[in-house]
């Protein structure tokens, strides 16, 4: 049962000179591990974690610490999650979330499904 969808696109360019503009803008917005990849990544990041907030009813108070973005399996990316995004995710119900990225011709993007169990 799908319970929330997100999706969310970056223009990559004008995101990196954002975070040029306010370097802190980094550390609020990325892990430690993430805030080494190159700017197509971190753009695709951003708008993962923004299109996770929309499929989660974008309710006031989450974490961006509390949704991370790696590579797992197979090198597809998947959300490690904790804290105030956990309690949500919990909170709805939802067993898993589904995270596509993607990135070209300067524009970042990605789309989250958030999957609860099927009722009985």
């Amino acid at each position: 049962m799908i319970v929330g969808v997100g999706i969310d696109v970056v223009d990559v360019a004008r995101f990196g000179e954002t975070l040029e503009r306010t370097p802190a803008l980094r550390e609020r917005l990325f892990t430690e591990r993430e805030r080494s990849l190159p700017l197509n990544s971190l753009a695709a990041r951003f708008a993962a974690k923004e299109a996770l907030a929309k499929a989660l009813g974008a309710p006031v108070g989450l974490g961006w610490h509390d949704a991370e973005v790696h590579r797992g399996e197979g090198r597809r990316p998947e959300f490690v999650l904790r804290g105030s995004v956990a309690e949500r995710v919990a909170a709805l119900g939802i067993a898993t979330v589904h995270v596509s990225l993607s990135h070209d011709a300067g524009i970042a993007s990605a789309m989250v499904v958030a999957e609860g169990e099927e009722p009985r």
